[in-house]
């Protein structure tokens, strides 16, 4: 455990990221830009492909981090069995939900119920398939449906607000499971899909389609928020929810439903809209 991580554990995590999110949303110009210019040096991030190229434009810091891309930046494959990629970023892990278990990394895992919030929640992922995209500072910071789907419920489940680095994945022991989440689950024609916003230190905000921003304001107890009967369908490929700042989402598929790209490793790079997962 590198000393930054191990420094995390004592961090107030919580006011760490309030303070961020007051930076994030600044119309101070002179701090917007300097966050905006920052960041776009020290991760490469390519300005190119954004509906607004420009970064003077942005109001405010959180406008630039989630941006969205111009038409076509981003395209769904094209097999009408394909499950996509929900997000830009990098593989942190994927593959089978082993009895009820998640990969996390070098032996570590946690319990989809643990994930979840509940074993009810979790009964129907027991021996499932999972991908855990971890989006870094320079990706594209929006989260898009991997197959067309009716929301049924959110839950919102407190935890800490550890990073999701490479080194703290490797190290902090049931990290997805321990930080504030949002679990986001949907009915879809192959049964249950669950996509879980996984914040992290610094990570201000999740916010939702429907919703609008959902975390902050931190959560004391699991909190769920019923759509049975509200009618709200995303089609494959449409946006789903935002992060400010990086993080990691973290996609649930039931046993049966689908084959994950055998191409998927730790570490692979992948971009929204590439092959997740082929029907089966």
């Amino acid at each position: 455990m590198s000393p930054v991580t191990a420094l995390t554990y004592v961090l107030p995590h919580r006011l760490l990221s309030s303070l961020a999110r007051r930076l994030a949303y600044s119309r101070n110009c002179a701090i917007k830009q300097w966050l905006i210019d920052t960041v776009t040096r020290k991760f490469g991030v390519d300005l190119s492909e954004a509906a607004e190229p420009d970064p003077t434009a942005y109001p405010t810091f959180n406008a630039f981090f989630t941006r969205a891309l111009k038409p076509g930046a981003r395209t769904p494959d094209p097999d009408p069995r394909a499950l996509l990629m929900p997000a830009d970023g990098h593989i942190s892990q994927c593959g089978p939900i082993v009895d009820g278990r998640i990969f996390q990394a070098k032996g570590r895992s946690f319990t989809a119920a643990e994930l979840l919030g509940s074993e009810a929640d979790a009964a129907p992922f027991r021996d499932g398939s999972f991908a855990t995209v971890y989006l870094s500072p320079r990706d594209y910071h929006r989260v898009h449906m991997p197959w067309t789907g009716t929301l049924r419920e959110t839950v919102h489940v407190p935890g800490r607000l550890f990073s999701v680095g490479v080194d703290a994945v490797a190290s902090v022991p049931r990290l997805f499971a321990r930080n504030e989440r949002l679990v986001c689950h949907f009915d879809t024609d192959f049964g249950p899909m669950a996509q879980v916003m996984v914040g992290a230190l610094l990570v201000s905000g999740i916010e939702t389609v429907w919703g609008g921003v959902e975390v902050p304001p931190y959560g004391h107890a699991i909190v769920r928020k019923d759509y049975r009967g509200k009618g709200i369908t995303l089609e494959r490929f449409a946006e789903m929810a935002r992060f400010n700042y990086g993080s990691t989402v973290i996609v649930l598929l039931p046993q049966g439903a689908a084959t994950l790209d055998p191409a998927l490793h730790a570490e692979s790079p992948v971009r929204l809209g590439q092959r997740l997962a082929l029907r089966e």
